[in-house]
C-alpha cells in the first residue's frame, strides 16, 4: 500500500523544509548544526503537522546518517536496543522518538548513556510542553526547540510543490485546483501541513477526471477536509464577516451569538484569527471597566495556543462568556485615539524644560530639569506640576465612564487630580 502524500513529500534536505525558518533558515541553529556536522540531541515541541518529523528526516538526509523512527509509547526497549546495535555497527543514527513525553523510566535509563556518547542523535517529538512533561534527566541532555503552526503561504508552497512532484507527489495527475480550494487547504487546518496534504491527495484521487483533467473545487476540499470554508470568496468577505459579527456580539453582551461565531472560526480551524480578535475585543470593548477580565482573556488565548484545537476551545469559551457579561468601556481606546489625532495635527509645542533629560553635562546651563519636582518627595507622592507642552496644556483626552467599579474609581481619581492641578 502506498504511503500517504505527507509521508512521501517529507523533505530529505534542510533546504526543503517548509516553515520553521527560526530553526532551519540560513544561519539558524539547526542549519548550523547540520552544516558543521555537530549535531546534538534535541526535543521539538509544537502542534501536530508542523514539521517535527520533517526536520528530523531532513537532518538525517543532509548529514547522510541513518534515520529511524520509534514511538515512546508503543515501541519497546527491545526496539531501542536494535537501533543502538545499528549505531554501534555502522555509526551514528538519527532517532526520531515520537511522543517522547510518554517515555517510561526503563527506556529512559537505556537511552541516557547513548545520548552521553552521541552514538544516537535523539530527536524527541512532542505536542506537550517539555519543561513540564519530560523528565529532567532527558531535558538536561537535549536542546529544546519550539516549532510553530505553518503560515498559509508556507502551506501553499508545500501544496504547489506536491502538485508538481512527479516522483513522490501528484505531478502525474493533471490537477486544476481552484483558488478557493487552495485557500481552504492553506487556512483550514490551523497550520497543520500533514492534514492539508492528505486532504489534497484524497481530493485528487477521489475526483473523477473530465477530459483527462481533475478539477478540485472548494466543495470537494470541504468534504475531504471535513471543514466548511470561511474563506470562500475572493476578498475574504465571509471570513471577515464572521470576525466582525463575533466582536459585535461580545460588545453587545450576547453570549449565545458570540459562541456561535466563535464556533464558526473553530470549525474552520482558524484559531489564530479567533485568538487575535479576542485580545482586541478585551482591550477595546471591555477595557478599563474590567481590567482583570482583559488579563484573564489574554491568559486564555495563551492556553489555547499551547493546547491547539480542539482542546483550545475550552479556555476560549471561558473568556468569551466572561467578556460578554462584563461591564464594557472603550474609554481607553477613545483616549489614545484622541491623543494620536492631536499629535497628527502638529503644532503641539515643546516639552516643558523641567521635564527634559538632565543626565548630561551642561543640562543645567540650558535649564533642563532644574525645576523638576520629584513627586515621591511630597505628601501622597503627588505635587502640582505641568506636564503637557504649553500649547496644549489644557487638552483632555481621557473621558472616563461609570461602567464598572474599577473605572468609577479611575474616574474619581482622574477628576480629583485634574481639579487639584487647576487649584
Amino acid at each position: 500500500m502506498q504511503q500517504p502524500l505527507a509521508y512521501r513529500m517529507r523533505p530529505k534536505r534542510i533546504e526543503d523544509i517548509v516553515g520553521q525558518k527560526h530553526l532551519v533558515g540560513p544561519g539558524k541553529i539547526i542549519s548550523r548544526m547540520v552544516k558543521a556536522k555537530l549535531l546534538s540531541s534535541m526535543i521539538l515541541y509544537g502542534p501536530p503537522g508542523t514539521g517535527k518529523t520533517s526536520i528530523a528526516s531532513a537532518i538525517a538526509g543532509s548529514t547522510k546518517y541513518a534515520f529511524r523512527i520509534l514511538n515512546a509509547a508503543t515501541d519497546t526497549k527491545k526496539d531501542l536496543q536494535i537501533v543502538a546495535e545499528e549505531a554501534k555497527m555502522s555509526g551514528t543514527v538519527v532517532l526520531l522518538l515520537d511522543e517522547i513525553h510518554r517515555l517510561d523510566k526503563t527506556k529512559q535509563d537505556f537511552l541516557l548513556p547513548l545520548l552521553e556518547n552521541d552514538s544516537i542523535i535523539l530527536i524527541g517529538a512532542t505536542t506537550e510542553n517539555p519543561y513540564i512533561t519530560i523528565n529532567p534527566a532527558i531535558r538536561s541532555r537535549t536542546q529544546i526547540f519550539e516549532v510553530h503552526p505553518l503560515k498559509p503561504e508556507e502551506i501553499k508552497t508545500a501544496i504547489n510543490r506536491a502538485l508538481k512532484d512527479k516522483q513522490n507527489g501528484l505531478g502525474n495527475f493533471d490537477v486544476d485546483l481552484s483558488a478557493e480550494a487552495l485557500n481552504l487547504l492553506a487556512k483550514g487546518t490551523d497550520g497543520d501541513l500533514r492534514s492539508s496534504l492528505n486532504a489534497l491527495e484524497l481530493a485528487v484521487k477521489s475526483t473523477t477526471p473530465k477530459n483527462g483533467k481533475i478539477n478540485v473545487s472548494l466543495s470537494v476540499v470541504e468534504e475531504c477536509l471535513q471543514r466548511k470554508s470561511l474563506y470562500a470568496d475572493k476578498n475574504g468577505d465571509a471570513h471577515y464577516g464572521v470576525i466582525s459579527a463575533f466582536q459585535k456580539s461580545i460588545r453587545g453582551s450576547d453570549v449565545d451569538a458570540a459562541l456561535h461565531y466563535a464556533s464558526r472560526l473553530i470549525e474552520a480551524g482558524d484559531l489564530i484569527s479567533l485568538i487575535r480578535r479576542l485580545i482586541v475585543i478585551a482591550y477595546e470593548d471591555i477595557g478599563l471597566a474590567n481590567p482583570a477580565a482583559c488579563q484573564r482573556a489574554f491568559t486564555a488565548t495563551q492556553a489555547a495556543k499551547q493546547l491547539g484545537l480542539p482542546e483550545g476551545r475550552i479556555p476560549l469559551a471561558n473568556a468569551i462568556i466572561e467578556l460578554c457579561l462584563s461591564p464594557k468601556s472603550n474609554s481607553a481606546m477613545i483616549a489614545i485615539d484622541a491623543a494620536v489625532s492631536r499629535v497628527k495635527e502638529g503644532n503641539f509645542g515643546d516639552i516643558p524644560d523641567h521635564l527634559k533629560d538632565a543626565h548630561y553635562k551642561g543640562a543645567a546651563k540650558l535649564g533642563h530639569g532644574t525645576t523638576y519636582k520629584y513627586p515621591h518627595d511630597y505628601p501622597n507622592d503627588w505635587v502640582k506640576q505641568q506636564y503637557l507642552p504649553d500649547k496644549i496644556k489644557n487638552d483632555h483626552y481621557y473621558q472616563p465612564k461609570d461602567n464598572g467599579r474599577i473605572e468609577k474609581a479611575f474616574k474619581e481619581q482622574y477628576l480629583k487630580l485634574k481639579q487639584a492641578t487647576k487649584d
